[in-house]
């Protein structure tokens, strides 16, 4: 049992009480909405591998290892660096976030 409380604008909150009372099956329906944070999460995942790649076949080298000398302060920081690591530090952020839901 979950007893949940959200801070909602009143017009939020009356559009969501709508949605809740098509679904009378509250365990399906919040099955659903963690299914489409999995599904959002990997393709959030796979649009950031894509772009790593582009920079690790640029570099010659993976995002990993780049990261890792990039925060020791051993890289040039230019904008360049400064997006692959960005880039890096979202697809950590994201997998980890769907681990938590897997």
């Amino acid at each position: 049992m979950l007893d949940l409380h959200l801070e909602l604008k009143p017009q939020t909150a009356v559009k969501l009480k709508r949605v809740l009372d098509l679904h009378p099956d509250q365990e399906t329906f919040a099955r659903n909405v963690i299914a489409y944070q999995t599904a959002e999460l990997k393709k959030a995942i796979l649009n950031l591998r894509l772009d790593l790649k582009a920079f690790e076949e640029k570099h010659r080298r993976p995002s990993a290892d780049f990261y890792a000398e990039f925060t020791q302060g051993a890289m040039d920081d230019c904008e360049e660096y400064i997006l692959w690591a960005g880039l890096y530090e979202l697809l950590i952020e994201n997998q980890s976030r769907l681990a938590s839901l897997q």
